[in-house]
């Protein structure tokens, strides 16, 4: 039996990720899960194979979904957010924004992997607060209320603004293993924000020497449908890793060929790419914690 050892939920695509204890899996994800987006004035998504700088920014929102907080990592926090209030957006010092979010801002076109989505521009403040962190244009939508997109793959389903489907799931069995070949590398090992999954599973402790599918690695490329928490998932495709893989999540800095360079060599797709870890659609919604335990109802053969 396997067990939730961690959850994050992501609020802006292509920023830091917020560890939660427990919240709630929504048809699109982890409530808040990349429901706002990072664009260029014309309105193309950044991530950060291109801004790795969007690691050091740290969002928290409140659980109703109306308050952002954007906080550099880089250099240090505001006031806490117990400052004047007031307007759209209030600094809370230069490192902090508090911001007020709308969802009835008129729309505009957005860019992500070249379909076009709608967005709901979140002001002059988050624009200038991102600009002046990234050192390039930028400007901060939300996913409109009435987002209706379709995920592909072998549960559709929806998401807000994520590469694709709603949840990403990876065990700690796999993450060991790829330190192991790592480190025949002589490379050192990696922390699991590089691969900055939804949900994060493990063995349960006692059971890690016994019959425990969740300690072989890779398990979780089998799984077609799961039951977590009060929640159930399908299975979409295999996790195709790209260059944010190589993103010191702590440096906002692109580092060395690890973890590609070694997953290249032992994790390539029946369909191409490198992939490490699974992607999941909501089949239904439900509350999620961690120490939730995971029971698979069905499995299948790997597409490695």
């Amino acid at each position: 039996m396997a067990t939730v050892v961690d959850l994050f939920t992501y609020p802006v695509k292509g920023c830091a990720g917020t560890p939660l204890d427990s919240t709630h899996l929504t048809p699109a994800g982890l409530a808040h899960d990349r429901s706002f987006m990072v664009v260029s004035t014309d309105g193309v998504y950044r991530t950060q194979r291109r801004d790795p700088r969007l690691a050091l920014v740290r969002p928290t929102i409140s659980a109703d979904g109306g308050r952002l907080t954007l906080a550099s990592a880089e250099r240090g926090s505001g006031d806490g957010g117990d400052g004047v209030r007031g307007g759209d957006g209030v600094r809370g010092g230069e490192d902090e924004l508090h911001l007020d979010v709308t969802t009835s801002a008129p729309r505009r076109e957005v860019d992500l992997f070249g379909a076009t989505f709608q967005g709901i521009d979140q002001g002059e403040e988050a624009a200038a607060w991102l600009s002046d962190f990234l050192g390039v244009p930028s400007r901060l939508v939300r996913v409109p209320p009435e987002h209706d997109r379709k995920t592909d793959g072998l549960t559709p389903g929806t998401s807000g603004y994520a590469d694709s489907s709603a949840v990403h799931l990876l065990s700690r069995a796999s993450l060991t293993h790829l330190h192991a070949r790592m480190a025949e590398r002589g490379a050192p090992p990696l922390a699991m924000d590089r691969f900055r999954p939804n949900i994060v599973i493990d063995s349960r402790p006692g059971e890690r020497h016994g019959e425990d599918w969740a300690a072989a690695p890779h398990a979780e490329d089998r799984i077609r449908r799961m039951t977590i928490g009060a929640a159930d998932l399908g299975y979409t495709k295999l996790a195709v890793r790209c260059a944010v893989t190589l993103v010191d999540q702590e440096a906002g800095a692109r580092g060395g060929p690890e973890p590609l360079r070694t997953l290249a060599g032992y994790r390539r797709a029946a369909g191409g790419g490198v992939v490490f870890g699974a992607k999941f659609s909501v089949v239904r919604p439900g509350k999620l914690s961690v120490g939730d335990e995971v029971a698979v109802e069905e499995w299948g053969d790997a597409e490695v």
